[in-house]
């Protein structure tokens, strides 16, 4: 009577150390994807930062007036009003990034522990769903933050198009629309856009986990 008890206790077995196998496949597939995502973009958007601080304090030289009697536009007056407020919020965006990058490296630690044969190693699965949770609330966080920089910058460009008179880039080269006011925008916009698939990796990795 022993053989048959043994057989099911076997097949049992395998089929849960299949199953952490492809636990442990995903959230490591998840983890590098999420590393070299986040940290990309990251990295894009920081480039795109700092081409738009570089111009606004080239931008920021004495303006000599072209016209005869024309003003003169120190150095305060030669930055773009309104645009540090999207800088501001690309920046958090970037460190919530960086959060989000590091949560994807413990989703590859956690893979890492499901292949060590000691159970007593592998992590629990609330703790793994606590660590997609919180990669959840981050890229939401994130995403409002760099909604509220894609607003401010957007706001600057719409204000400029809107009150460029005829001739402006004479009397005042301020109001124009330069690309250092798009660098920002587009750096913002990048940043909602790595949030989002960092969130959507999460959702769609915890809806398949409660399903195992």
């Amino acid at each position: 009577m022993q053989p048959p008890l043994q057989e099911p206790m076997i097949a049992e077995s395998d089929s849960l150390s299949h199953k952490l196998e492809q636990i442990g496949r995903i959230l490591r597939l998840i983890g590098w994807a999420g590393i070299l995502t986040q940290l990309g973009l990251a990295v894009a958007i920081a480039v795109m930062l700092l081409f738009a601080i570089a111009g606004r304090s080239f931008n920021q030289a004495v303006v000599a007036p072209t016209v005869p009697g024309a003003p003169v536009y120190g150095a305060g007056e030669a930055a773009t009003p309104g645009l540090g407020i999207g800088i501001f919020w690309a920046g958090c965006g970037i460190v919530t990034l960086l959060f989000t990058a590091y949560l994807a490296f413990r989703e590859l630690r956690f893979a890492r522990r499901l292949r060590n044969p000691d159970p007593l190693i592998h992590p629990r699965k609330s703790e793994v769903m606590k660590v997609l949770r919180i990669g959840i609330i981050a890229g939401l966080i994130g995403m409002g933050l760099t909604i509220l920089g894609t607003g401010a910058s957007m706001g600057v460009l719409l204000a400029k198009s809107i009150s460029i008179p005829q001739g402006v880039a004479i009397y005042a080269p301020t109001r124009i629309i330069r690309p250092v006011d798009v660098l920002v925008a587009m750096a913002n916009t990048v940043g909602i856009t790595a949030h989002f698939l960092g969130t959507i990796a999460s959702i769609a990795t915890m809806n398949w986990l409660h399903r195992q």
